[in-house]
């Protein structure tokens, strides 16, 4: 599998828990219930796979190959990748926190996925659809095969195998669940 192709099989999933914390949140917002164990798992799901797995692949080996074959950081795409990273990761933090507390903090927690859905999901749409076609122009099949390597590599050393299999199954329960 290429590494772009690697790339957007992961933003699928994140498009889908999106998804459904957008169903929740407008559940939120009606004043209707929610499973009790939803809003820590989507904190969960956005840190450790949105953010540990897919981000840092990006953040540690796809972007600085980028910019070593002349797509820029500054002023360019991959700086504004980097930016809301990390404003993504202030959303998730928030949902996180609201999800920790006693009770749950829902007005905290809504606002945070309400802020946190648009932004990953245009934000991976710029990436599908304008940066990754960038890559797909400047990496040669070296360049490809060697971070596609170093992605397996990387999901090895910092025990993520097995993370697409069971959030996949994690998110396809939520959405039985909530239809």
């Amino acid at each position: 599998m290429k590494s772009v192709e690697h790339l957007v099989a992961e933003h699928d999933l994140i498009e889908r828990g999106l998804a459904v914390l957008e169903k929740v949140v407008s559940r939120i917002e009606a004043d209707k219930s929610v499973p009790d164990e939803f809003p820590r798992w989507a904190a969960d799901f956005f840190r450790q796979f949105a953010d540990r797995c897919h981000h840092a692949k990006e953040e540690d080996l796809f972007f600085p190959l980028l910019k070593e074959r002349g797509i820029a950081e500054e002023g360019g795409p991959i700086g504004v990748m980097l930016h809301e990273h990390v404003v993504g990761r202030d959303c998730v933090r928030r949902m996180r926190e609201a999800s920790e507390a006693e009770p749950l903090d829902k007005e905290a927690f809504a606002a945070a996925a309400r802020q946190f859905i648009p932004l990953l999901q245009q934000h991976i749409f710029k990436e599908n659809n304008v940066l990754f076609k960038m890559a797909e122009n400047v990496l040669s099949l070296a360049d490809d095969a060697e971070v596609s390597e170093k992605f397996a590599r990387v999901e090895e050393e910092r025990d993520l195998a097995g993370m697409h299999e069971r959030y996949d199954a994690d998110v396809a329960g939520w959405e039985a669940l909530l239809p």
